[in-house]
């Protein structure tokens, strides 16, 4: 009951437009602002920019970590080298390299094409939620006149 005044007035409460709204609200807070982010790309635009940006953060790591092996064991390295054992080092340094771009780049490319369509169909079910929302609101309106 609401009082308004000095007069009660009652007050019905739709629990479907409650849940609906709740839902929403969630969403919102939850997920939205990344969701709108995510979906202002296309998929394979999405996926591609994220997936080389990993693949440039793994050669940055990669990088790093041949620097840190060097400065660690280079003096060793260097004692007693053949151009045969220097192509063997270089033919697995790239190896493995190559290795793990692959290995990242199809699951970066992966899990970013994933997060995309969970954002996809989250946006979509919010939309829908807003949808019914205002059909609702605008029965109500209907009704009331």
């Amino acid at each position: 009951m609401q009082y308004i005044g000095r007069t009660c007035k009652s007050v019905m409460i739709d629990k479907r437009k409650v849940r609906l709204m709740t839902r929403a609200s969630i969403y919102e807070k939850k997920y939205g602002e990344e969701d709108i982010k995510i979906t202002g790309y296309y998929q394979k635009d999405y996926s591609s920019i994220n997936t080389w940006i990993t693949l440039i953060w793994v050669t940055a790591g990669y990088l790093l970590l041949a620097l840190l092996l060097v400065l660690a064991v280079g003096v060793d390295l260097v004692e007693g080298i053949t151009i045969a054992r220097l192509l063997l080092i270089a033919a697995a340094v790239l190896v493995s390299y190559l290795s793990l771009l692959i290995i990242y780049g199809i699951g970066a490319g992966s899990f970013y094409r994933k997060k995309h369509i969970r954002a996809k169909q989250r946006m979509k079910k919010y939309m829908r939620d807003l949808s019914r929302l205002e059909k609702m609101s605008q029965k109500k309106e209907i009704h009331r006149s």
